[in-house]
Parts: structure tokens; C-alpha cells; sequence
């Protein structure tokens, strides 16, 4: 398996240099030359594994300069040993029939992030030696809450790696906000900025892309890499977890002759990108329902074929969803138009300089063939989070909320009837002043942990572990920039001059 650039359709790397550089030197991010296809065979040996096999067998088709016994070991070192609830890091639970919740939510930080950025350090230290220069790894980072704190957990300690991680200063809960700054491990650094995330995302996607600030890490002996979801290392172990999801459909006796629906919140485009490569792969996925907040671009661009970013921006109680500039889109445009690296170049060019594009209109067609979108904001939310529960006895964070009610949205536009799997992308303790206002608004005050207590209280759900642990917690970080000195914040860490 071979790699080229959305920019660059002549790059041809493998699997090993995808992931060490992150980013492709012209910008582009890396996307499989050839889509894998499961056979007949292959789905009856998924169906009959656990969560780290079905990972060792998908993997091994895209990392193909990855031996069998590096798969393995990475797999078992993310997946086992008590790292997710039960060994099971995506169970699959009934909402109501014919509508199942696929929980990404039981690994060390309490969010979907965990499943990729467990495995994530395996394969980038792998990888790294592969490519044989010697050089230490430098991590860095944006985040709009959850990716941050699951990269800072996964790399923390790692050897010959240094994290950095950059987080809009008022555009993350409060928990999220506490897990990053309270982060152990000597190779960790956590910085506020004064922006959003697409502030934070322009800024390192500006560092990572700058040859002078290259040359002068190489003069150090450094290199960065990327735990973003533009990372090909970041994304490819999303895309188990909508094959696992399938499998355990048909093992429970779902009636897929239709095939079924996933449905996912979606901010950066990168887990609903997972699942259309699932279905690249086989899985019968029919539609694919792509669910964002009151920060709607993608719902707009899915249904006009406009991307425009000149719009309000909103912060929400869905964070990790505030975003207006979805990176991992510009690989499903490049496969939409048949790997036309101009065509995708020209239009990253004109989101940069002019904030918005045009796709053409059969890529528009299609786009909405394969595609159904929709929004809910915060009022419509937290009405989702209170009648869920009320009426299903189920606990949605205000993500999963999100894409629970934008899929009641498609039910009654489009009237499927097909099974749906619908991502739960975090725990409700980690928003739970959000969750609370939505259940009893009366007690939604105090501190974070009094309500992460009321929460639990008023609801019998469980504190996960991770969360409980952090009451008492010393912060670590407190460095907070503008984010034309993020480059001066990387250099100061990193003890360059």
C-alpha cells in the first residue's frame, strides 16, 4: 500500500512516511493510493473476533511495511490490558429498535480520540524508526478539547517524542480544559490561545508547513509530526470501529438486506471520513448523516456544494464540534474527483485567500447521493438530552445529543427504516454542567466536580475513573499566546534560540 497527497497525486510514499510526516510537504494530506476490499473470508474472520483482532486484520491492509508482530504488538499495547472498560473499546448498545449507540467512549480521557490515539505513539515511534533518521519526534497539536488531552495521554513519556498542544482559551469545557492543564509526563506542554480552533488549526498547520522552521528542528535534530486527524496514523484506526460496529449488527441478527445508516457529530470531518472509508472497504453502510451544531458549514456545503467559512462562529456546548474549516474533508474531495490533485488544490487555495469554494456540480450530486446533513443548536440539543433520557433511560453527552437529534431530522425527511448506528463520541460527565441544565436546570451550579456529583446523583450513571480522578489535581500549565506567537511558544519549549 502506497500513499499520495490530495495536493500532490505523484507523491508516492509508504504507509511509515505518511505517518512520521503527518502533513505533506506541499500541504496535502496523505490518502491510500488503492482501497483495500474485504472479502467474504475476510468479514467471517472479523465477525468471530474480539476489538483487537479485527484491528490487527484491517490495519494490516493499509500499514502493508508494517510486519504482522509490529500490528500485533501495537494493537495489544493500545487496545488490552485495561486501557478501555472491559477490553472492549466500542461496544455497541440499543437505544430502540432498529437505532443502536456505538459508545467511543471507555478509554483513559472519556472520548472517541482514545481509540485513535492509544494506538497512535505505537505507530508513530514504528514508524519513525523506519524511516531511520535518527531524529526526535515533536508532536504538535490543535484541539478543540477532546484530541488534545487523548494525544497528551497517549505520547506522555513516550521516548524520543515531545508533545505540544495548543487549545482555544474559551472554546473548551471546563473538564476538558482541566484534563489538558493538569497532565503528567516530562514531554507534555499545554498552551491556551486567544482565538477558536480554527485559529489554533491555522496556526500549526502555518508551523508544520513553513520550510525555515523545518530547517531550523532538523539543525536540532527534530521532526515534526501530527496527532490531528490529518495524520493517515490518526485516522485509519477510526475506520475499525465502524467494521467492528457492523460485524456485531449481523452477529446480533440485524436485518441489514438494505444495508444501515451511521450517523455521526461531526466537526473536523475526520470520524465520518472513517466510516466512508468503511463502506469503500464493503461494509453495507447506505448513508452516511453528518451532524453538526449551530457552526454549520458542513451542513450547508453537504447540501449546496458551498463551502463558505465567512459566517458567525459560534460557541456551543457541543466544543469539540466548533469548527468552521473541516480539514479531513479535502480527502474526500480529492477521492470525489477521481484523485484530481489541481482541482482540490485550487480549492484549498480559494478557502485560504477567499474563505469559501464552489465543488462542481456532479461532485455536488454525489456529495448528496452519499450524504444526508443537518444541525441541531443548543436549544434543540439539550431538548434531545432531557427527552432521551426521560423516555430511553439513556445518558447522551452534548455531542452525541447532536447527532441523536439530527437523525430523528432524517427519519422524518427521508422516512428510512434502516438500522442505524449512531456515534457516541463522549462521556456526559465530561460536559456535565451542559448535560445538568438540560436534565434539572436548578441544580446546574457550582463547581465542575459538584456537578459532575449532581449529575450522577440525579441520574445513577457512573463517574468513569478518569474523570473522578482529577478532583484535586495541581494545574500544570498556564501559558496563554496570540496566535501569531504559537511559533515563539514551540521554540521556547523545544529550547530553540
Amino acid at each position: 500500500m502506497r500513499y499520495n497527497s490530495t495536493r500532490n497525486s505523484g507523491a508516492d510514499v509508504s504507509a511509515a512516511a505518511a505517518i512520521a510526516r503527518g502533513i505533506s510537504p506541499e500541504g496535502g494530506l496523505y490518502v491510500p493510493a488503492d482501497m483495500p476490499r474485504l472479502s467474504d473470508a475476510d468479514f467471517d474472520a472479523l465477525r468471530g473476533a474480539d476489538y483487537a483482532g479485527r484491528a490487527r486484520l484491517i490495519l494490516s491492509r493499509f500499514l502493508t511495511d508494517f510486519t504482522d508482530g509490529e500490528i500485533a504488538d501495537s494493537v495489544a499495547g493500545a487496545y488490552t490490558g485495561g486501557r478501555f472498560d472491559d477490553d472492549q473499546p466500542a461496544p455497541l448498545v440499543q437505544l430502540e429498535k432498529g437505532v443502536h449507540i456505538l459508545e467511543l467512549w471507555h478509554g483513559p480521557t472519556c472520548a472517541f480520540k482514545d481509540l485513535a490515539l492509544q494506538i497512535l505513539p505505537h505507530l508513530l515511534t514504528r514508524s519513525a524508526k523506519k524511516m531511520g533518521d535518527g531524529k526526535k519526534t515533536v508532536i504538535l497539536v490543535a484541539t478543540s478539547g477532546d484530541t488534545g488531552k487523548a494525544a497528551l495521554e497517549g505520547f506522555k513519556d513516550v521516548p524520543d517524542t515531545e508533545i505540544l498542544v495548543f487549545y482555544p482559551e474559551d472554546g473548551v469545557s471546563p473538564m476538558q480544559k482541566l484534563q489538558m492543564t493538569t497532565q503528567e509526563g516530562a514531554n507534555v506542554f499545554v498552551a491556551a490561545i486567544r482565538g477558536n480552533f480554527d485559529d489554533a488549526q491555522t496556526g500549526v498547520k502555518k508551523i508544520f508547513t513553513d520550510p525555515a522552521v523545518g530547517e531550523k528542528l532538523a539543525a536540532h535534530n527534530m521532526a515534526f509530526s501530527s496527532a490531528n486527524s490529518i495524520n493517515w496514523g490518526r485516522l485509519v484506526p477510526q475506520v475499525v470501529y465502524y467494521v467492528s460496529a457492523y460485524c456485531d449488527l449481523v452477529n446480533q441478527g440485524a436485518d441489514l438486506s438494505d444495508g444501515f445508516d451511521v450517523v455521526v457529530p461531526t466537526g473536523n470531518f475526520g470520524n465520518i471520513l472513517a466510516a466512508y472509508y468503511a463502506k469503500c472497504m464493503g461494509v453495507p453502510i447506505a448513508r452516511l448523516v453528518c451532524a453538526s451544531n449551530a457552526n454549520n458549514v458542513l451542513t450547508d456545503f453537504l447540501t449546496t456544494g458551498t463551502y463558505d467559512r465567512n459566517r458567525q462562529f459560534y460557541t456551543t456546548i457541543s466544543p469539540s464540534m466548533d469548527i468552521l474549516v473541516s480539514s479531513n474533508l479535502e480527502r474526500l474531495l480529492y477521492h470525489m474527483t477521481g484523485r484530481d490533485d489541481k482541482k482540490v488544490s485550487g480549492w484549498m487555495q480559494a478557502l485560504s485567500d477567499t474563505g469559501r469554494y464552489t465543488v462542481d456540480g456532479d461532485i455536488a450530486d454525489r456529495l448528496r447521493e452519499l450524504f444526508w446533513a443537518g444541525c441541531c443548536d443548543d436549544t434543540e440539543t439539550k431538548a434531545v438530552i432531557r427527552e432521551v433520557y426521560e423516555k430511553k433511560g439513556y445518558l447522551c453527552d452534548t455531542h452525541t445529543a447532536v447527532a441523536v437529534g439530527v437523525y430523528e431530522k432524517y427519519k422524518q425527511q427521508t422516512g428510512s427504516g434502516r438500522p442505524a448506528v449512531i456515534a457516541s463520541t463522549a462521556s456526559p460527565f465530561k460536559f456535565a454542567a451542559s448535560v445538568l441544565d438540560a436534565l434539572a436546570p436548578d441544580k446546574a451550579q457550582g463547581s465542575e466536580f459538584e456537578m459532575v456529583d449532581k449529575l450522577h446523583e440525579a441520574t445513577g450513571w457512573k463517574i468513569p475513573g478518569p474523570l473522578a480522578g482529577l478532583k484535586g489535581r495541581t494545574v500544570r500549565f498556564d501559558t496563554d499566546c496570540e496566535r501569531e506567537h504559537m511559533l515563539d511558544v514551540v521554540y521556547n519549549r523545544l529550547g530553540i534560540r
